[in-house]
């Protein structure tokens, strides 16, 4: 995946965006987010298809209400299952299975949630395997950018199976996503209802950080090795999520949307708090491994909490409903 001097912490506004779902929850007009992002859909053709465009402004033509689905990102089989389409799942991404197959990029929870299997596996690393894609025979790939989209796009060629790109880069995308879920399957009330509820929480970190006196300024890592610590820079849903949480992010001024800040510059931009993610066989002591950690005066002063690593990198209904609320408690927490 993929620094410079950690931004100053101004008092913030509510962003544009989150003013829209601020308007749309208290008028009660359901989530019709299409226009946050301006995306006007062709009317379906021919008969029996779909014409839609997806988070990369990829033009699509897709069966209506397709029955054989191949979901190649864990965010977008989290919305697939809270929409009720999981029994439409026919293959799921996988890493090799020699490095962890299934479990590398799935929680035990999810699969047991899921009722995922290996014998729904399509490889997607550490190389992609067409063949096993393929195997499942899907009427539609729904996919994010862990796989290439020229791999993809000459697979769908190949076997006439249209593939759908879906990677929010911020918050309010997962809302827009959600809704073309419900367009592609006709499920456009589970949709509503779903978004609505997204709506909700979102409504709510706005009310928890307008009355906020101030934005701390933290770290957000979800790795780490010898050079330093993963975190989130411009441009991306993980920036989107700590700002939307109150906080300024170091990496937000970052030259890279995915940047790694070494040691001497999380030290120098001292943040106030360091939020970690762990889970895939990452832990505390992951972070306690890298360079320097002990000297970094939040995790000297105690200021630091784990929180589920599925919660900060995957830009799902869960980042939402869980990541949101994990975060509001470790930046704005309830006064006794």
């Amino acid at each position: 995946m993929s620094f410079n001097a950690p931004p100053s912490t101004p008092r913030r506004t509510v962003p544009l965006a989150w003013a829209v779902v601020i308007v749309l929850v208290v008028a009660g007009t359901g989530i019709a987010l299409t226009a946050v992002i301006g995306a006007a859909r062709p009317t379906p053709s021919p008969p029996g298809s779909l014409t839609v465009t997806d988070d990369k402004g990829r033009t699509v033509q897709v069966p209506a209400d397709p029955t054989r689905v191949a979901v190649l990102s864990p965010s977008i089989m989290d919305t697939m299952y809270r929409l009720g389409l999981r029994s439409d799942v026919v293959g799921v991404d996988c890493y090799a299975a020699a490095l962890g197959g299934l479990s590398d990029d799935y929680s035990p929870d999810q699969i047991a949630l899921w009722n995922l299997s290996s014998s729904m596996c399509v490889q997607v690393g550490p190389t992609f395997v067409p063949s096993m894609l393929i195997d499942v025979a899907p009427q539609l790939v729904l996919a994010s950018t862990i796989v290439s989209i020229a791999d993809l796009e000459e697979i769908s060629s190949e076997v006439r199976v249209p593939v759908v790109i879906l990677q929010p880069p911020t918050l309010s995308g997962i809302l827009v996503d959600d809704s073309l879920l419900g367009e592609i399957f006709g499920e456009p009330g589970a949709a509503a209802a779903l978004n609505a509820q997204l709506s909700a929480e979102l409504y709510n970190a706005t009310n928890v950080t307008s009355a906020a006196s101030s934005f701390p300024t933290t770290l957000v890592t979800y790795s780490a090795d010898s050079d330093g610590y993963w975190t989130y820079g411009p441009g991306t849903f993980g920036e989107s999520l700590i700002e939307l949480t109150g906080a300024v992010g170091l990496g937000a001024s970052a030259t890279f949307p995915y940047p790694e800040l070494s040691p001497a510059q999380v030290i120098s931009g001292d943040p106030q708090w360091i939020v970690y993610g762990v889970g895939f066989g990452i832990t505390e002591s992951t972070y306690a491994a890298g360079p320097d950690w002990s000297s970094i005066p939040a995790v000297a002063h105690g200021n630091l909490s784990g929180i589920d690593s599925n919660w900060i990198t995957e830009p799902d209904p869960t980042m939402i409903l869980e990541g949101i609320p994990a975060l509001l408690g470790v930046f704005h927490p309830p006064t006794p």
